[in-house]
């Protein structure tokens, strides 16, 4: 009874359990993109209010472009190459770091300036892997 229950779950997830978190998964994918375009908005709205553009404006619109271009990149190939993210990480923590730097102590700003360094390794790192070490293509892939 078990077994055929079991198989009865498996070929219902074989037909639509896929398909169905496809969606669900784009589903978020415009989620995340309505609500960076309204973050955007919201930004633009700021800056004309202000009526004058800073550094940290352009920096945190520069953080909203990437966000888009990472969904943009997951929509279209399903896969999100790492070094987006921490892209992303950067440009937060130099934003961080131009915002806040009057107020911080020369142990925090060492931290973030280190943390940096070590998120621009890692992307160095990773791209050199990607060349040097790159995983062997699958045998019926037309690419």
């Amino acid at each position: 009874m078990l077994g055929t229950t079991l198989g009865i779950a498996m070929n219902l997830y074989k037909k639509y359990g896929h398909s169905s978190l496809r969606a669900v998964e784009h589903f978020v994918l415009i989620i995340i993109a309505l609500a960076t375009i309204v973050a955007i908005g919201q930004e633009i709205v700021h800056i004309i209010d202000a009526k004058k553009v800073a550094l940290a404006d352009l920096l945190l619109l520069f953080i909203f472009l990437e966000v888009l271009a990472m969904v943009g990149n997951y929509a279209e190939s399903g896969k999100l190459p790492i070094r987006m993210p921490i892209y992303i990480a950067i440009v937060a923590l130099a934003r961080y770091l131009i915002l806040d730097m009057k107020s911080m102590d020369d142990w925090r700003i060492l931290t973030i300036a280190i943390s940096t360094l070590v998120l621009a390794s890692t992307v160095i790192i990773i791209r050199w892997g990607q060349l040097k070490l790159p995983y062997p293509r699958p045998k019926n892939s037309d690419e």
